[in-house]
Formats: C-alpha cells, sequence, structure tokens
C-alpha cells in the first residue's frame, strides 16, 4: 500500500470513528472532494479538532510517527489545508515525508 493509500485510509477510519458519535441521519459522508472546513462543510470546529485527533492517533498507531496536524505551517497556508479531504491528504503525504 502506498502512502496516499494508507492516509486515505486512516482519514477514513477516522470519519468512521467520527461517525459513531453522531446521529444516524446526521453522518458524514467520505471521499476526496468532502469539504472539511468552511461553508460547505458538514462538520463544526468541534468536529473537525476531533477528527484531526483521530487521525493524529492513527497516524502514531499506524506509521509511529508522531504529527501535529494543526501546527502553526498548517494554519498560515495560503491554500488551507484542511478544505477537503484531499487538500489534507496532500499536506499529511508532503509533511511526513520529511
Amino acid at each position: 500500500m502506498s502512502m496516499r493509500e494508507t492516509l486515505l485510509s486512516i482519514i477514513e477510519q477516522s470519519f468512521e470513528e467520527l461517525n459513531d458519535t453522531r446521529e444516524p441521519g446526521n453522518l458524514l459522508s467520505f471521499h476526496p472532494e468532502v469539504a472539511l472546513y468552511g461553508a460547505n462543510s458538514s462538520l463544526d470546529s468541534v468536529d473537525l479538532v476531533n477528527l484531526l485527533l483521530a487521525i493524529e492517533e492513527r497516524i502514531e498507531d499506524e506509521l509511529d510517527i508522531s504529527f501535529t496536524i494543526a501546527n502553526e505551517k498548517a494554519l498560515s497556508q495560503k491554500n488551507s489545508p484542511f478544505k477537503t479531504v484531499k487538500s489534507l491528504c496532500d499536506y499529511l503525504q508532503i509533511e511526513l515525508a520529511k
């Protein structure tokens, strides 16, 4: 499995974990263009934080890498890595390869 596939799997599993806390009629769908932040997102700020924490935990468990996603670099980028699943995966792939 490539790093990108692994990261997408980690993000998808984290979506499923978040869905376990949501009402059946309010579940999040998972695909690369799902908005994580902004007007088109179905996540509120608490959901986004919980999703990012779940992803961080899975990265540490599965890849043995300790990484804080919402760091100064991520928050200061012109194009937010939190816009979509794809942009988050792209960001993680670049940052974890360093």
